[in-house]
């Protein structure tokens, strides 16, 4: 009687609790918004979008060989695009399939029409979501990393806008022998600084695949090329360490609670 008595309270709690978080979240959404129709807005926008700078940056070479009356060997170009484009589409398929669930429709868009994912966009979206504290696959994950990412492609924008003004000026410092290592290490210092974010979040699960894939790259220097690859294998490491954890972590809770409720049924057959 006594766990009957208990079932039932705690499916009245949990039925309670599911309705006071229905109640906040129809509370913090906006009158008349829509996640169904935002994502097919996002989604009409992004793919026209896509479309019209496709067009462009294929359209461009051909564009200025009429106008100057020199247009691109195709044959050429064909065996060009077969020598690098097999690699780098395998690349692009796998980043967007580890980038788009992290980044969200409207900032998946954005991030790979503007591109510079790994150095910028990608770093500007995760650090944009520790702070306002969103999941992954969440409506404020998805405004989160597409007004991140907007945001940085504008300070990219108007960065490089005042670079090509100052570039003159400012060559001789760009330049110098003194300052060269530091521009050689600006990409692994942000890298560095960001992975630790999450390495001292649970530093058993972390320590496994960077040493395995340390290792790897030392052993296979080829492979240092071959970056955005790697990630598939790395990711999918991570993955298979974090289930057994989880299922390891799940036993022993298990195992643990099961042991209040022997005694109490031993008390009760008492």
């Amino acid at each position: 009687m006594n766990n009957k008595k208990t079932e039932t309270a705690d499916m009245k709690a949990a039925e309670m609790q599911t309705a006071e978080t229905q109640t906040a979240e129809a509370k913090t959404t906006a009158p008349g918004f829509s996640t169904e129709k935002f994502n097919r807005g996002t989604h009409r926008i992004g793919r026209i979008t896509s479309l019209i700078t496709l067009i462009m940056l294929v359209g461009a070479p051909f564009l200025i060989g009429l106008y100057l009356g020199a247009m691109p060997d195709l044959s050429a170009a064909a065996k060009g695009f077969l020598a690098v484009g097999l690699v780098w589409t395998v690349s692009s398929v796998v980043e967007f399939l580890v980038y788009t669930p992290m980044l969200g429709s409207g900032g998946g868009y954005l991030a790979f029409i503007t591109g510079n994912l790994i150095n910028m966009k990608i770093p500007c979206a995760m650090n944009a979501r520790d702070i306002a504290g969103t999941k992954a696959g969440t409506t404020e994950n998805e405004i989160v990393s597409t007004l991140s990412i907007a945001t940085s492609s504008l300070v990219t924008i108007g960065i490089l806008a005042l670079g090509v003004l100052m570039l003159q000026p400012l060559q001789p410092i760009l330049q110098s022998e003194t300052l060269a290592p530091a521009f050689a290490n600006v990409v692994p210092a942000l890298f560095g600084a960001m992975a630790y974010q999450y390495y001292r979040r649970d530093l058993k699960l972390a320590v496994i695949p960077l040493a395995v894939m340390t290792l790897l790259f030392i052993l296979v220097p080829s492979l240092q090329s071959q970056t955005s690859i790697m990630i598939l294998p790395s990711g999918a490491l991570s993955i298979v360490l974090a289930w057994m954890e989880y299922r390891r972590n799940k036993k022993r809770n298990d195992s643990e609670a099961a042991q209040p409720a022997e005694k109490d049924d031993l008390n009760g057959d008492d």
